[in-house]
């Protein structure tokens, strides 16, 4: 049991759309990952998940709707929702998913990371 400065392991990396892993709780991973520009269009069938804004600020896109996030801010995506990040400038995000679920659920591109470093 070790405290996690955040700050430190996103000093950790730079590439974008490349989550690193930073904990395990009751099953679910603690990821970082940073961010720039737009990433895939994908869902998880049977995962729901939670972005906290670190630093920066996005919008989540879905079919019906965009929602903007900033620092500070969090946004659970429910299992099943087609969604698609997008950033205009770097973003910092903690995202808090079961282990296993891969970053873009249901779709395999060039942004797939199919096994997360851990940091």
């Amino acid at each position: 049991m070790e405290k996690i400065n955040l700050s430190e392991k996103f000093g950790l990396f730079n590439e974008y759309w490349q989550p690193k892993i930073v904990a395990e709780c009751n099953g679910q991973h603690v990821k970082l990952v940073k961010f720039q520009g737009s990433f895939d269009w994908h869902q998880h069938e049977n995962e729901d998940e939670l972005f906290l804004v670190i630093k920066g600020a996005f919008e989540m896109q879905f079919r019906n709707k965009t929602i903007p996030l900033k620092e500070g801010e969090l946004l659970v995506v429910p299992k099943s929702i087609e969604h698609c990040p997008i950033a205009e400038e770097e973003v910092h995000c903690l995202v808090f998913e079961p282990a296993g679920t891969l970053n873009t659920g249901d779709q395999v591109t060039s942004k797939t990371v199919e096994n997360p470093e851990i940091l």
